[in-house]
């Protein structure tokens, strides 16, 4: 089998649910692709923020093996680059003679650009010099402007002393103007420069929707008619018995009346269907330069979006499903049979890099515990396939330890500075009622630690202190991971 071309199309912030065929939000191109090729549907990353599941996309490794845990373009970074000698699939599929072409967003380091990494670079955003936030100086030369809710737009946050926020509305900007347009239109024009090329390429176009704020062009904020539009399930959750972070974050949001809520939700969609647009250009231009089935595509986001879900927004200190599921979608008819199926396995942004480089006969990184996705295109199940995923959370531009064990029935969220959170997602699939404290649940809950323990020992993970104000957890990683002494309990 020759070796494809690579084809990876990966949104910002796009809920795993809106690509779904039975979701209201249109997304035809997507539709197609599953059709043709494997949708799986238990797709995860390994933090829900750009820049360290970026990092576990291009490296295969998790936060505290690459070294990226939070934003890395303000002062918070706690680590603004990969750790030394680490390396991405792009500089090894360069090595194994592919061609490397880069368009779109960046967000993996404040100190390297794709160009650093064996890319060659069509349009960055995000690079190494993008800063995210205010500085003091500027928040010194900004005029006071005493804010209240009863000031506020339509769809806006009103902040006193931060600026108002415009969480959703419409533009006058058409697509064909918008950023993500010229990052599609690179890539397009760099396709048709391709399509006599005899060695294989990949090519990565990163847009910077659907994020947030859902701020679109008209024809796409008017799409869908928020009176068709539902709350979220979990939208009244009160968070009874859940840490106290997550109330205080839906605080900012309560302004938002249930009608802007849902109006919100149809902007999102919108959004995503403009995505779905821009992607089906990219398809389009591989069909016309004739190389659409020689090449592996790969439809994928960095993370997702909680977009009222639990009355919450954006993404980050949060680790429900709406975040933490991210869309899969992949194609290609040399190496897919039976196209149109569904996998329900769990995988891990850790296992995308591992499949591109079995992809070209170039071995793994050995601390790298992803695995390759390609026997699943074959329809054959790999032996001792995982059966839990694992996150972690350093926080983001506010620092917040915290770690998820999800299994395909159980959740556990170990917070170590408020109450753990247990989820049967089999009973809850919503994620309303945490059962941690549940004398039934105690043995599910110890297993769940006893995985957690084990992972981070083999990553190297941050989390291992002893000190007794911040080993809270409720079982220690002795448990797990210290010498067996013969007990018998």
């Amino acid at each position: 089998m020759s070796k494809p071309n690579i084809l990876i199309f990966m949104t910002d912030q796009q809920q795993a649910q809106v690509t779904y065929p039975d979701h209201p939000c249109r997304t035809p191109n997507l539709d197609q692709l599953a059709a043709e090729g494997v949708r799986f549907n238990e797709s995860y990353t390994t933090m829900a923020h750009c820049c360290p599941s970026r990092a576990s996309f291009m490296t295969g490794l998790y936060p505290s093996q690459h070294g990226i845990y939070n934003n890395v373009s303000n002062e918070t970074a706690i680590h603004k680059t990969l750790n030394e000698g680490v390396t991405t699939f792009a500089e090894q599929l360069k090595s194994a003679g592919y061609s490397m072409h880069f368009s779109g967003k960046w967000h993996i380091s404040a100190e390297e650009n794709p160009a650093d990494r064996g890319w060659e670079e069509l349009e960055v955003s995000a690079d190494k010099n993008a800063y995210m936030g205010k500085k003091i100086h500027e928040w010194r030369e900004t005029d006071k402007k005493e804010n209240t809710g009863d000031k506020r737009k339509n769809g806006e946050i009103a902040r006193r002393g931060w600026g108002d926020f415009q969480l959703y509305g419409s533009s006058s900007t058409p697509l064909e103007e918008t950023h993500d347009n010229l990052v599609v239109q690179k890539a397009i024009d760099r396709l048709q420069q391709l399509k006599n090329q005899s060695d294989p390429w990949c090519m990565y176009v990163g847009t910077f929707g659907p994020h947030d704020p859902f701020v679109i062009p008209e024809k796409y904020a008017k799409m869908y008619n928020p009176e068709d539009v539902e709350l979220p399930l979990n939208y009244g959750d009160t968070f009874k018995n859940k840490p106290g972070v997550y109330k205080r974050m839906r605080q900012v949001w309560d302004q938002l009346t249930e009608q802007e809520v849902k109006e919100s939700i149809a902007h999102y969609w919108g959004y995503c269907t403009m995505m779905d647009d821009l992607f089906g250009q990219v398809l389009d231009a591989l069909k016309s330069t004739g190389q659409m089935d020689d090449t592996l595509i790969l439809f994928i986001s960095d993370h997702g979006e909680s977009l009222g879900a639990h009355g919450l927004y954006l993404k980050g200190i949060s680790p429900y499903d709406e975040t933490y599921r991210v869309p899969c979608i992949i194609r290609w008819p040399e190496g897919v049979r039976q196209p149109g199926r569904e996998v329900d396995k769990l995988i891990s942004m850790i296992d995308f890099a591992p499949t591109f480089l079995e992809l070209a006969n170039v071995q793994k990184p050995e601390e790298s515990k992803g695995r390759s996705l390609l026997p699943w295109l074959r329809n054959e199940v790999p032996q001792n396939w995982r059966d839990a995923v694992f996150s972690q959370c350093n926080g983001v531009e506010v620092y917040y330890t915290q770690r998820i064990v999800r299994t395909e029935r159980y959740k556990l969220v170990y917070n170590p500075t408020d109450v753990d959170e247990l989820y049967d997602l089999q009973e809850d699939p919503f994620e309303l009622k945490n059962v941690a404290d549940r004398t039934d649940m105690k043995t599910i809950k110890e297993s769940l630690f006893i995985k957690m323990w084990k992972e981070a020992a083999d990553v190297d993970d941050i989390i291992f202190n002893s000190y007794p104000t911040v080993a809270t957890a409720d079982i220690g990683p002795a448990e797990a991971i210290g010498k067996d002494q013969g007990r018998s309990d």
